[in-house]
């Protein structure tokens, strides 16, 4: 992404459960002289998909057990994949925010850990896909093996991994900066140009996020 190091962010961002523009100081919780960087947005997060150069990104804050991120990439994600991320129209980060506890935290491990292996998005994926409810016990060691199992990851290095919860911290650190910008529900994400933050909260359908993406477009 172009000046991706350089460019600032305010951290004020509008919320709401559908769409706004930044417009104020909805955010209190973060002191004013504070600024985000897009640098700060996309790193620490999972690999970026989509053209790194694109001016527009997506950051997407997520819990694997949370039932509308579940919605979301049952029901959107598809469609902006094809008409947006593979079109090298914009890029696309995941980042934690486990608000359903520990399961939500391993879950969100496993996935650095099948990045190791160079398969972050695929085994993203194969979570979402074998969904089964919130605290309803599917996320387990042995489920999240056998998730590396069906993408032929190497077992042994990928149970190490996980076993000594390796990117625990990552996970908690990803789930702190998400609160000190002021993210408070799943999924939620930021939607910004060198200029500009949209903020759509929930499962919602591909027209909110094309109407944000031709907003920052056509600035």
């Amino acid at each position: 992404m172009k000046g991706i190091y350089f460019i600032l962010i305010p951290v004020i961002v509008g919320i709401s459960l559908g769409l706004y523009i930044v417009n104020g100081s909805m955010l209190n919780s973060v002191n004013q002289e504070s600024k985000l960087t897009i640098t700060q947005l996309m790193e620490d997060g999972s690999p970026i998909i989509g053209n790194p150069n694109a001016e527009i990104s997506i950051v997407e804050f997520g819990d694997y057990q949370c039932t509308f991120c579940y919605k979301f990439h049952q029901n959107t994600l598809n469609s902006i994949q094809s008409e947006y991320i593979d079109s090298g129209k914009i890029n696309y980060v995941y980042r934690d925010f486990p608000l359903n506890g520990s399961d939500s935290i391993l879950a969100a491990e496993a996935t650095y850990c099948a990045n190791e292996q160079g398969n972050y998005w695929q085994y993203h994926n194969l979570i979402f896909e074998n969904w089964a409810g919130e605290n309803t016990g599917w996320v387990t060691m042995n489920s999240l093996t056998q998730f590396a199992v069906d993408l032929n990851l190497d077992i042994t290095e990928f149970q190490n991994c996980l076993t000594t919860h390796k990117y625990y911290q990552k996970v908690i650190d990803n789930e702190n900066y998400a609160k000190k910008i002021g993210i408070n529900a799943t999924p939620s994400f930021l939607i910004f140009n060198d200029e500009e933050v949209i903020r759509i909260i929930g499962a919602q359908q591909l027209g909110k996020f094309q109407n944000a993406i031709d907003q920052l477009i056509s600035k």
